[in-house]
């Protein structure tokens, strides 16, 4: 007798198709994509304009949003002239989803200094990358802690760095920024 075998790994395990970062127009901040959906740019820049056009009318500033639209569940929150929505299939849970979006909100907040907006978004880019690279690899939800996220994009263990904690923020940013340079040099 032949047993079948199934491979449930991507089935039990919560997966994210994009996070995305947009500006209070629209216009890409930061995005991630982790799924083939949207294969084209054109396809990705479209979803992006109709899930911002689809949640400009609402008050996501205190607490995340939630919107289903196209088989997609959309968790989102704005932050001064930031949007940010993590996207996954209508049969993920809303709540971890919640979680990723809340893990990667506080963990931009502790890195910009609770100064997200925009501009300081912009100049940290690669702190924000870095974020995204923590909290979802290839869809699959890696962490979903803030101070978890933001230590390990602030501090490089390689050369037993003073703890995130212990850290000035621009001791921290310095070693962000040598840990990508060192990263994109490998």
């Amino acid at each position: 007798m032949g047993h079948e075998y199934r491979d449930y790994s991507k089935e039990s395990c919560p997966t994210v198709k994009n996070i995305l970062l947009l500006d209070s127009e629209g216009k890409r901040v930061a995005v991630k994509y982790f799924s083939d959906d949207m294969p084209t740019h054109a396809a990705k820049l479209a979803f992006e304009k109709s899930v911002f056009t689809k949640t400009l009318k609402t008050n996501a500033r205190s607490e995340a949003e939630i919107t289903m639209f196209d088989g997609y569940i959309v968790v989102y929150k704005f932050i001064h002239d930031l949007h940010f929505f993590v996207t996954a299939g209508d049969d993920e849970n809303e709540l971890i989803l919640a979680s990723v979006l809340q893990g990667f909100t506080d963990s931009i907040a502790l890195l910009l200094r609770n100064d997200v907006e925009k501009r300081t978004a912009l100049e940290n880019l690669d702190l924000i990358l870095l974020c995204i690279d923590e909290i979802v690899d290839g869809g699959i939800i890696l962490e979903t802690d803030a101070n978890n996220i933001a230590g390990k994009v602030a501090t490089n263990a390689v050369d037993g760095a003073v703890p995130f904690s212990e850290q000035t923020i621009s001791q921290a940013l310095a070693t962000a920024r040598e840990h990508l340079a060192r990263s994109l040099l490998k």
